[in-house]
């Protein structure tokens, strides 16, 4: 019987502690100035006049909406810190597109019409057949010949694109692929700070190229490997595929770079405004909702975003330089990171959202901690019944068990906001972990209480061992 008014004690003493908390929060909300005395006809009343708190709502409001939107632009800084300036990232991202049949397919087409603009293979097989003849074939068999040179071209240009598409479905063009991916892994980088040395080049007109000068060597070499010794008549190339055109891009250039020089701290100006505001806050429990939703808002505004960035990237890109399939794909290539950034991020803000109404000071989840209050009770109550208990270890963490919870989140914001790449699994699993340890803690307490001895004097007592 004892055990079980300690229960329920304790969960009093729990649904106390959560109402002055809201009667505090309320107080704070309608902050009063001193009673002043005032006369009026010889009578003495008090007014007791409301302080406004309005400017604090609207600086807390100002200070989230200018974090919620600056938070787009930090995932996109933050992609470009992280993802583009790391070899290997760069490398393990964009390596992959090797391998895609519909690159493979780009890359053979412009690769046979740099060799048919440099190899004229219809003379060359005319001049063969000719300088046969002219060494004294018979009339029948100069027409034969003559009748061969037609499929004799077609022939050596199927072998030729034989060679050059085996070539381009090898490893051995994944490796070339990946070799100038690593040699210069601001490649990408180069669309928007216009890298001269790397493969994809940006013209101060704003054409967006693919320079296919390393990939006619790998071409030529494997074509002589397989004994095709035409491919002795290749020239080296300098030549540069343009796959897009816009007269914006310099300026994109500009914005982009100070978007990846800002990548390290931007992120970090956006949590601090969102904070400030949650701080500045009448009630902080609400504005700390109300800032996990508006990050929320951003981030779903962001991923739409993206998605029609897909659309309108592919259809500004004409089918002449650029075929849409591979338009899309390098789109996706570029944005995949960024939209797992974004949605990792929409998933901690409603994590957060969840958690601050959870904690809040509202009828619901005040009924939801009790709950889980006395369940822990019970399972300690269970356990000490049975000889299990946590002795002072369990006292100490009930009187530290706000500097506890607080570490808990501190260690867990701390591994979403520095662990890179930030996911949705990273997210879910850190606050499921956080909330094991929490549910530990809560197990593993020993709560200090006061029963009265008699009417009169209260004395501390310590839950039973």
């Amino acid at each position: 019987m004892a055990d079980l008014a300690n229960v329920e004690l304790l969960r009093r003493i729990e649904q106390l502690e959560a109402e002055n908390t809201e009667l505090r929060e309320r107080a704070d909300s309608q902050a009063t100035v001193p009673i002043e005395p005032v006369t009026d006809g010889g009578a003495s009343r008090a007014v007791r006049r409301k302080k406004r708190t309005w400017p604090w709502t609207a600086l807390a409001t100002l200070l989230i909406v200018i974090g919620a939107l600056l938070a787009p632009v930090a995932v996109i800084a933050s992609w470009a810190k992280v993802a583009l300036t790391d070899t290997d990232q760069f490398v393990a991202t964009y390596a992959p597109l090797a391998d895609d049949p519909e690159i493979q397919g780009y890359v053979v087409d412009e690769t046979l019409g740099v060799i048919n603009e440099r190899i004229d293979i219809d003379q060359i097989t005319s001049d063969v057949i000719d300088g046969i003849t002219n060494l004294g074939t018979g009339p029948a068999a100069t027409q034969a010949l003559e009748l061969l040179k037609g499929p004799a071209s077609d022939g050596v240009e199927r072998l030729i694109e034989t060679g050059v598409s085996n070539f381009v479905a090898s490893d051995a063009f994944s490796n070339v692929w990946a070799s100038a991916l690593r040699v210069s892994h601001t490649q990408f980088i180069a669309v928007m700070q216009n890298d001269d040395g790397g493969a994809v080049t940006v013209s101060g007109e704003g054409a967006i190229g693919i320079e296919l000068g390393p990939i006619v060597v790998a071409v030529k070499e494997a074509l002589l490997d397989r004994g095709i010794d035409l491919a002795n008549q290749i020239p080296a190339v300098d030549r540069t595929i343009v796959v897009a055109q816009s007269d914006a891009l310099p300026t994109v250039q500009l914005a982009y770079g100070l978007a990846v020089s800002a990548g390290a701290w931007l992120p970090w100006i956006a949590i601090l405004f969102l904070a400030a505001g949650v701080l500045v806050a009448r009630r902080r429990s609400v504005a700390l909702i109300w800032a996990a939703v508006a990050l929320a808002l951003s981030m779903a505004v962001t991923a739409l975003m993206l998605a029609i960035g897909d659309l309108i990237f592919t259809a500004s890109v004409s089918p002449a330089l650029l075929p849409s399939t591979v338009a899309g794909l390098l789109y996706e290539t570029v944005a995949s990171d960024m939209r797992a950034t974004t949605i990792a991020v929409l998933v901690l803000a409603v994590v957060v959202a969840i958690v601050g109404w959870l904690a809040g000071p509202f009828d619901v989840p005040r009924r939801l901690r009790g709950m889980a209050s006395d369940g822990a009770a019970r399972i300690r109550d269970e356990a000490e019944r049975r000889g299990v208990t946590t002795g002072r270890v369990g006292t100490w963490t009930y009187t530290q068990r706000t500097l506890l919870r607080a570490a808990v989140a501190v260690i867990a914001s701390a591994v979403v906001l520095l662990v890179r790449p930030i996911t949705p699994g990273l997210v879910i699993w850190t606050l499921v972990l956080a909330l094991i340890v929490i549910a530990i803690l809560e197990i593993v307490q020993r709560p200090v209480i006061t029963v009265p001895a008699n009417a009169d004097e209260p004395v501390p007592v310590v839950a039973v061992e």
